[in-house]
């Protein structure tokens, strides 16, 4: 979630780093160890039960060698990135593609679980309220019946406060995650460069 698609973060700022940070490298190894985009079209909602257990399904062409961002996630509402993984990829290109992707899951859990508990304690919320006004579920006309802005700002408030420490907990984690990609761009940014001008000395020492 991460980083690349749409409602997930930017991939953030390349910073130029020592490549004698080797402490710190495996700190943020141990903490996290759990080029272009393209956008794929969108699909259908699909009607489930549960919040889904990993990211979207889609599947990028064979053949490509971008990244893709998916469509929506029905529950929550993030584009999944699907990483493509070149054939030469380097130790630290790969464990930044992994942090990338299991960051990404991570995400996704989170606000999938977290808007189904909305919607459910919403509709358990709306439900109470008509039942203590006397009133059904359905209005004469056949229609769902609704509370008013006033009346659902209860709702939202306590919902909010309620999960105030999580949402905490999240901000925190999504932070220390992101400062961790953010080590890794760097340093496999360094690398490249490195390995470019190592190419050019070759061909003029050659």
């Amino acid at each position: 979630m991460l980083p690349c698609a749409a409602g997930a973060r930017g991939r953030g700022a390349m910073v130029a780093l020592r490549a004698g940070k080797k402490s710190l490298l495996r700190a943020l190894s141990r903490s996290f160890a759990c080029r272009g985009c393209q956008l794929a079209p969108e699909r259908g909602a699909e009607r489930r039960d549960t919040a889904p257990s990993g990211v979207s399904r889609f599947c990028p062409p064979r053949k490509s060698c971008h990244d893709w961002i998916g469509p929506p996630d029905k529950y929550s509402n993030l584009r999944p990135v699907h990483f493509y993984i070149p054939e030469n990829e380097s130790p630290s290109e790969q464990k930044l593609r992994k942090l990338r992707q299991e960051t990404q899951e991570w995400n996704q859990q989170f606000w999938a679980n977290q808007n189904l508990t909305f919607s459910k304690e919403k509709e358990e919320f709306i439900h109470s309220r008509l039942k203590t006004k006397g009133l059904g579920l359905r209005t004469e006309s056949g229609q769902k019946a609704t509370l008013n802005a006033e009346e659902m700002a209860d709702f939202y408030k306590e919902f909010l406060s309620k999960n105030f420490q999580k949402h905490m907990y999240y901000n925190r984690d999504w932070y220390k995650r992101n400062f961790a990609i953010t080590f890794f761009m760097g340093k496999v940014a360094l690398e490249r460069l490195w390995n470019k001008l190592k190419q050019k000395q070759k061909k003029s020492n050659s």
